[in-house]
């Protein structure tokens, strides 16, 4: 692996954890957090459709419908948040 691609994911892995001064990895909390409900959101998925999302055959444009409609209800939802509060 070259110089460059290693201090590439070294960068990476650096914006998620931090390292306390023994040199042990600390996790954020809201990270983790939102792994799980990553994690629960992708088994749901794979019961419901039976297959991964990595091994979904739909096209490019299904996949861009797909989050076009996600966006378009997370704009829904922000105005609902705008108008209760």
């Amino acid at each position: 692996m070259s110089d460059s691609v290693k201090k590439y994911y070294e960068a990476i892995e650096d914006r998620w954890y931090s390292s306390s001064t023994a040199g042990e990895i600390v996790k954020d909390s809201i990270v983790e957090e939102v792994k799980d409900i990553m994690d629960t959101r992708s088994q749901k998925g794979i019961k419901e459709y039976g297959t991964t999302l990595a091994d979904n055959p739909d096209g490019f444009w299904r996949w861009v419908n797909e989050l076009q409609e996600e966006l378009i209800d997370a704009v829904l939802y922000l105005q609902k948040m705008k108008k209760t509060k």
